[in-house]
């Protein structure tokens, strides 16, 4: 029995030297596998890496666009600003014309324009795009402020008036339109076209008070011409005009307390003044027609309101 034992030692040794090899040839495999996962997760790094890069080169790029556009349209703003300052300041000189029974002064006058024009051409060149403000005199708005304005139009454009419709009848060519007659305190009354003959009978309008826009251009509609606008509240269901505060009168202007500025003498279509300001124009809970929560106001008289629309719309 004793000579069997070498034998079996020889074994165990030879699987254990096996076994050795094998755990090593498993290790050097997952070393293997760590290491080309590291590679792989450096080449995926790599490649997002290109690809913020790309993406920061190219907001880099908007960015500088945008503060170009902005550079040029400020420096179109400062141009614009100046030149209306410099026509400003030398619109009394230009106004100057000459007087038809004196035909002998024609040629200085003439003289006197073209003058004036060149030192204006000067001063511009001198000047560029830089805004002097101290050029236009204190009573008059300054081109910085005429700009704005235009940009940033308020209530004030509008020269709302109370009017008594006169006469009401159907359009000839609409069965959705009136024309009406409306005194606006005026030496002749303006004809109106307005889309009421699907929401109010011709007799509740007929000399009844109303506010109108009355600085809008002239336009026909449907072959009649309208000289003013018929302002009134709206919901899904139905339009009705604004009633003037009791005691109103035909001519008398329509006021917003913080607005006062002068409505234009009549707004440019292509500025669409009106349409811009509709969206804050509505009527509040109690049917109080107002501007951005101002009160169309009659002063010394009351408010305009709508009879019987409240949280609506004006148009």
């Amino acid at each position: 029995m004793a000579g069997r034992s070498p034998p079996e030692s020889n074994v165990d040794l030879k699987e254990e030297e096996q076994m050795m090899e094998f755990f090593t040839q498993q290790v050097q495999l997952l070393k293997e596998k760590a290491s080309l996962r590291v590679l792989g997760e450096e080449k995926k790094l790599l490649v997002e890496n290109g690809k913020l890069k790309k993406d920061i080169d190219e907001l880099k790029g908007k960015l500088q666009d945008i503060r170009r556009k902005k550079s040029m349209k400020l420096h179109q703003e400062r141009v614009l600003t100046a030149s209306i300052t410099e026509i400003k300041a030398t619109a009394p000189e230009d106004s100057l014309q000459p007087d038809p029974s004196q035909p002998s002064t024609a040629p200085t006058a003439q003289r006197s324009t073209t003058h004036t024009h060149s030192e204006g051409r000067r001063r511009r060149d001198r000047r560029g795009a830089r805004v002097d403000s101290a050029v236009c005199p204190a009573d008059r708005p300054s081109a910085l402020s005429i700009l704005e304005r235009d940009h940033r139009p308020d209530v004030s454009r509008l020269d709302l008036r109370i009017g008594r419709i006169l006469t009401v009848r159907k359009h000839p060519d609409s069965e959705s339109l009136y024309v009406q007659e409306v005194d606006l305190g005026e030496p002749s009354p303006r004809t109106v076209v307005s889309g009421l003959a699907n929401h109010v009978a011709p007799e509740q309008l007929q000399d009844s008070l109303a506010v109108l826009l009355c600085n809008v251009k002239p336009m026909k509609v449907r072959g009649v011409q309208s000289q003013a606008r018929l302002v009134c509240a709206v919901n899904q269901d139905k339009m009705e005009p604004l009633d003037p505060p009791t005691g109103a009168q035909p001519g008398d202007r329509v006021t917003f307390q913080n607005y006062p500025g002068e409505a234009e003498r009549e707004l440019n279509p292509k500025r669409r003044i009106w349409e811009r300001l509709l969206p804050d124009l509505r009527t509040d809970a109690k049917g109080v027609a107002n501007y951005k929560g101002v009160a169309f106001e009659v002063r010394g008289k009351g408010l305009c309101r709508a009879a019987t629309i409240s949280n609506g719309g004006i148009k």
